[in-house]
């Protein structure tokens, strides 16, 4: 079991389902949110910037969302400022074009690229994978 994990979608509903289903499927002991690309990169820097180390072990990242969408995300947070954090990222999408699929698999921090929504068979999987 993860201890906390990071959501960030623009859907309120998709955020909603996030939380219900990972927590039923005891994968994780906490779950925080965030809107939008943006709000999540806030989020780590507070942490950097501070005395609490409580980082995310894992991020479900949307990519099509307003004001900063998941490619910006990635960019920002694939650079030396971030270098020291650890996370992984599961880019949670409900695209179908092989060109982000693809394009994911450019980031270090990004270990599967999944579509929505999320489910206990792709927790099991991820738990599978997390553990190797």
């Amino acid at each position: 079991m993860l201890d906390l994990i990071l959501c960030v979608d623009d859907d309120p509903i998709t955020l909603m389902l996030c939380k219900k289903v990972i927590t039923k499927a005891s994968f994780s002991n906490a779950i925080i949110t965030a809107k939008n690309g943006e709000e999540a990169i806030q989020y780590f820097d507070s942490l950097l910037n501070s005395e609490n180390n409580k980082i995310p072990q894992l991020v479900f990242l949307d990519l099509n969302m307003p004001v900063m969408d998941g490619w910006d995300f990635l960019d920002t947070f694939n650079t030396p400022e971030y270098s020291q954090v650890t996370t992984k990222v599961v880019v949670l999408s409900s695209t179908i074009d092989p060109a982000d699929h693809q394009k994911s698999k450019s980031y270090p921090m990004v270990i599967d690229f999944l579509s929505k929504p999320i489910s206990n068979e792709m927790l099991n999987y991820l738990q599978e994978k997390l553990t190797k």
